[in-house]
């Protein structure tokens, strides 16, 4: 009688949630494949699209989750599972592990951000955090950037995100501004010659760029010369100290002395 009764049960579930359970495994079957097959496309798109290699992992993997994820939810339904324990504990996971790592995702977001806009890329000098070097590495959580100083620096993505980035060789040229301070005594001509004749000496300078040389303040112990040159970003502190040293080969021996400089003895 018992035994009678389990194969009746088990007849009677088979009529009535068998064509459900067959019908999940297909769909689940189907579903894992059109997943695969759209995993193939999405890793194509980005290819064509030349999304940064750092990104392409991360995508794919977050699209094939959630795929995979839907598809389990669609096959429960099908079949009849009740999902409300399961929402309760993927709700309370996702808040814990929300709370728990608030900094990291933010860092995270942040990076993902910075892949996608570009405000720099790897070899851009930018100035940040009160600091200035080169981008040598762009990670998901966070950016190494080199001094000129030889000093490696890794900032969170987060605090790179959120505050002010100065990019110094995203246009490929940079001015170089110098200000230099002379007396009245000494004419004004003589220091342009010798500035104009320092800047075509200076050979990391863009000679066909626009330059300027002109008196910018009149004070009451003398002028001061503006001088307006460009030159390539990468390289502009050598570029700024040879042609400080050009001017002054220039003005000494012209016979113009700068501020602190003392008169050649005879």
């Amino acid at each position: 009688m018992e035994s009678e009764k389990f194969y009746d049960k088990a007849y009677d579930w088979v009529l009535s949630s068998g064509p459900r359970v067959l019908l999940g495994l297909i769909i689940l079957l189907v579903g894992f494949w059109l997943i695969r097959v759209t995993l193939n496309w999405f890793k194509a798109h980005m290819r064509r699209k030349e999304v940064d290699a750092s990104l392409k992992p991360f995508f794919l993997s977050l699209v094939g989750i959630a795929l995979r994820v839907l598809l389990v939810l669609v096959v429960m339904q099908i079949v009849g599972i009740q999902m409300t324990i399961f929402a309760a504990v993927i709700g309370a996971v996702g808040v814990a592990a929300g709370l728990a790592l608030s900094g990291t995702l933010q860092n995270f977001a942040s990076g993902v951000l910075i892949l996608l806009l570009k405000p720099f890329v790897v070899g851009d000098n930018i100035i940040t955090q009160n600091m200035e070097g080169t981008v040598t590495t762009i990670e998901i959580f966070y950016t190494i950037v080199t001094t000129f100083d030889n000093r490696s620096v890794i900032v969170p993505n987060g605090k790179l995100l959120n505050e002010v980035i100065i990019n110094l060789s995203r246009e490929g040229n940079r001015r170089l501004d110098l200000e230099l301070k002379f007396s009245y005594g000494i004419e004004y001509e003589t220091i342009k010659r010798n500035l104009e004749n320092a800047i075509d000496d200076s050979v990391n300078l863009l000679h066909k760029a626009e330059r300027r040389v002109g008196v910018s303040a009149l004070d009451d112990d003398g002028y001061k010369v503006m001088v307006n040159v460009w030159l390539h970003a990468h390289g502009y502190h050598d570029a700024r100290l040879a042609l400080q040293e050009k001017i002054m080969s220039y003005m000494k021996k012209s016979g113009v002395l700068l501020p602190g400089m003392e008169p050649a003895k005879e």
